[in-house]
């Protein structure tokens, strides 16, 4: 399918990869460990190592916050120590949250500089939620680009939602103000069958990137949550098992790696219910993980 033109930053970002490695692929990895615990520097250096070893080679990380458990002061040298990079995401929920989300990015950036840095969501479905304003966002989201400019960073700053929230009109103000958009859908939710997952995901996808492109043509639309669950209840015809989430992982990640920039939800939650982890509790995957 057809997919909008690169903007020139997405072009120099691009021109880091290798040519077996056309898109940013990646995890969500959250900065809590299953029991709780925030992670530690040794954690996000082990869970790195072993997106690292899996098939696919993963050396790149989506977090969802900067200060919450010391994200990034613990992630950034870990990442450094182990060649990931990551696509940091900026909690904007309550402005004291949202001022020690910018801290936090501050003093990352002005330790250990940007070469870590994929680029930046700002929020993470707050529309969905309906927490906030589009423009109240929209201003959240040009407050943080202005910061990093600022400090001489001149990654891409985003923002990511539900595809329900992107095709929704009362939110183009969002859509202006991003560098790209980040798409999350999951069938699972929808209530697909398996059989049909694969076309209701893309379905979701292509009404995103059809609605940004008419509202900012050759916006880029990332990838950057879905996944199926191993476990938990059924949703409608959607059924969580370990076998459904190896066939959607084959129909769906399979694809989107080779699509466009795209983050898989999710590394590790097994104590979770419906649990979308891949890595079990005895720390190996769940499911085979090859393309």
């Amino acid at each position: 399918m057809r997919l909008p033109a690169l903007t020139t930053t997405a072009l120099l970002a691009l021109s880091h990869l290798s040519l077996a490695e056309a898109y940013w692929k990646g995890f969500n990895v959250g900065a809590n460990n299953p029991d709780g615990t925030c992670k530690t520097r040794d954690d996000w250096a082990h869970a790195f190592t072993q997106l690292a070893s899996l098939p696919g080679h993963f050396t790149t990380v989506r977090t969802f916050a900067t200060s919450d458990c010391d994200t990034l002061a613990n992630a950034v040298p870990a990442a450094l120590d182990t060649g990931t990079q990551l696509l940091v995401g900026v909690w904007t929920q309550d402005d004291a949250h949202f001022e020690r989300e910018k801290v936090a990015l501050e003093a990352a950036i002005r330790e250990f500089g940007d070469e870590w840095i994929v680029a930046i969501m700002v929020g993470n479905e707050d529309l969905y939620r309906g927490e906030v304003t589009a423009e109240v966002l929209a201003g959240k989201i040009y407050d943080v680009r202005g910061m990093v400019r600022a400090l001489g960073v001149e990654k891409e700053v985003g923002h990511a939602d539900t595809w329900t929230a992107w095709v929704d009109g009362a939110n183009e103000a969002v859509i202006q103000a991003s560098d790209f958009v980040a798409h999350q859908g999951y069938p699972y939710w929808q209530g697909a069958d398996i059989a049909n997952s694969a076309s209701v995901y893309w379905a979701s996808v292509q009404a995103t990137r059809d609605v940004v492109n008419a509202v900012k043509p050759g916006t880029w639309v990332w990838m950057t949550e879905t996944g199926w669950p191993v476990t938990g209840d059924d949703f409608g015809a959607a059924q969580a098992s370990v076998w459904n989430a190896q066939e959607y992982w084959k129909q769906v990640a399979c694809e989107a790696f080779n699509e466009g920039h795209t983050f898989w939800y999710a590394y590790q939650d097994y104590t979770s219910t419906p649990s979308f982890g891949v890595i079990g509790q005895d720390g190996n995957p769940l499911y085979d993980l090859t393309c």
